[in-house]
């Protein structure tokens, strides 16, 4: 069964290209570990909500941008064993161009698939 790790991640707006290429070298990695797909998605069109919304969960400023990001790993397991790796990869290295304290993250277990 598949295994999604999904994220909601507040980007400068200024740094979209900046996270874009950085997005590319991650999902080389995560495909090189093991990952089925990688999906980065700018969202020009998040509406604020009313109780809660994308904006809220990570404390959005007026400058910034929010990503909606996934990646679809065959499992959990295989997914858990390329977390170390992934933190010892050189590729990984370097400053993200976004606040890694606001962006907000979780594993997903897939129970229906179309």
């Amino acid at each position: 069964m598949t295994y999604v790790m999904g994220a909601v991640i507040p980007v400068p707006t200024a740094n979209k290209q900046a996270y874009i290429e950085q997005a590319k070298i991650a999902a080389e990695v995560f495909k090189d570990l093991g990952a089925l797909s990688v999906f980065e998605g700018w969202g020009p069109d998040v509406s604020p909500g009313e109780v809660t919304d994308f904006r809220r969960a990570v404390q959005l400023k007026d400058d910034e941008t929010v990503v909606f990001s996934w990646v679809v790993w065959p499992s959990k397991e295989v997914f858990e064993a390329a977390m170390p790796k992934m933190a010892e990869d050189e590729r990984m290295a370097g400053d993200m161009p976004f606040d890694g304290k606001r962006m907000i993250w979780g594993g997903f277990e897939s129970i229906y698939e179309s």
